[in-house]
């Protein structure tokens, strides 16, 4: 599946070190000819090419499961008014026998936060930016629409990317409340692409777009059982595949990395969250707020809308004492490097590692802080049914060998299994 960077144009400007990625149904609701529950994209353009399947036909699947499910999952904002339309015209241009790309006709469902010039709103999750306007789509929809996808709709998210209170949950935002986990009464989706990993999970879409900073594809990925890329247990199963595995290796300052604190992750975020969305903010065509001042102020003024009762806007209000990049934030970005360099990189490089293996997304610092590319895959459920994944973690684009390591564990354990009926109905 290609990923791609998520360009400042048309999206929430990159905060430190923000990438989109897709997550992806690993594949049977039905139409008359063909199971399209759990299938993969490979299995849907098959179906396509054998008229199994139509787009609209998907489509419409997908809005029903959104209809049936999503007002207990919470995990989609809202749908495209013009996919019908984008789907019937995929299927027009499949019968004159232009295809355009492998997800030509295939309905993809974005995070909130991903730029859309069209009748879907971009907000974050906050009402604040209700009926903002942005400029131009998103570097990553331009690509997607050229390669004949569906914009399907908008995936709640946790709001502003975590990044309005520590005391707000992963997977919550005003505009949808808090998002669901399709598994496990009271199960944390994790966030902040909370919605693109649960509608995923629940079949209310096979593909969506995440972004991230620290954390917030490959843990979602990984408690909802779907695979997660972020762009630039199962040892055993590669031992019999013939893999060199190296056990227990450790990273050089590792207290530091996992610290957000003392490795500066905090103040540079803090920081560049301002800039970012201040500048963004500047260049939308309509907007009711234009600074992070005014989202501030927003909330306060509108406590029912934003329920401020329950939860605060600390780190809001905590970049917005900040005064740009200066030589705080220089010396934390020069340590966070320093931190990689002989830290992640000098382990991978040492041993000459093809991958780094972990459980969950327990090594999103390490990886995040160095902008390095990671894909997180199901690997399990535990006695209460609740998913855990395991994540491979690389050097910069190494993304093709780290694709070929998860899959080769996805196929040799096959673990994935949908939410049962039940589970739904929580």
């Amino acid at each position: 599946m290609a990923v791609t960077k998520l360009p400042n144009a048309g999206a929430i400007a990159p905060l430190f070190l923000l990438s989109t990625a897709a997550l992806i149904l690993a594949g049977a609701i039905v139409t008359p000819h063909f199971p399209i529950e759990e299938a993969t994209v490979e299995q849907i353009q098959q179906a396509f090419a054998q008229n199994q399947l139509t787009s609209k036909q998907l489509v419409n699947f997908y809005f029903d499961q959104i209809r049936s499910l999503n007002p207990l999952l919470r995990g989609v904002l809202e749908v495209n008014p013009d996919a019908l339309r984008q789907a019937e015209q995929a299927d027009r241009e499949r019968a004159a026998g232009g295809l355009l790309s492998d997800l030509h006709g295939i309905p993809v469902l974005l995070k909130d936060g991903i730029g859309t010039r069209d009748a879907l709103n971009t907000t974050c999750g906050s009402y604040a930016l209700l009926g903002s306007v942005v400029a131009r789509d998103a570097g990553v929809v331009e690509r997607l629409r050229r390669a004949g996808a569906v914009i399907l709709g908008k995936a709640s998210q946790s709001e502003w990317y975590n990044v309005r209170s520590f005391s707000i949950p992963g997977g919550w935002c005003a505009r949808s409340g808090q998002a669901v986990n399709p598994y496990v009464e009271g199960g944390n989706p994790c966030g902040s692409s909370s919605g693109s990993a649960v509608s995923v999970a629940a079949n209310m879409v096979a593909v969506s777009l995440g972004t991230e900073t620290d954390g917030s594809i490959l843990c979602p990925a990984d408690r909802n059982s779907v695979v997660g890329i972020k762009p630039t247990v199962g040892l055993e199963v590669f031992r019999r595949g013939g893999a060199t595995v190296v056990d227990h290796l450790e990273i050089a300052e590792i207290n530091v990395i996992l610290d957000p604190f003392k490795s500066g992750e905090v103040p540079v975020l803090m920081a560049e969250f301002k800039v970012g969305i201040n500048q963004y903010l500047e260049e939308l065509v309509e907007s009711p707020v234009r600074s992070l001042a005014d989202i501030i102020a927003f909330n306060i003024n509108n406590p029912e809308l934003e329920n401020m009762k329950e939860y605060a806007q600390d780190l809001l209000v905590a970049a917005e004492t900040t005064n740009g990049i200066g030589e705080q934030e220089v010396e934390a970005m020069q340590l966070m490097e320093n931190l990689s360099r002989e830290g992640f990189e000098g382990l991978m490089k040492q041993h000459k590692l093809d991958a780094m293996v972990t459980f969950g997304a327990d090594a999103a610092p390490v990886l995040a802080m160095g902008g390095y590319p990671a894909i997180s895959v199901p690997a399990g459920y535990d006695g209460k049914g609740s998913p855990f994944g395991i994540a491979f973690g690389g050097l910069k684009g190494t993304e093709p060998k780290l694709i070929e390591v998860a899959y080769a564990f996805e196929q040799a354990t096959n673990i994935r299994r949908p939410p049962s009926k039940l589970q739904c109905e929580i």
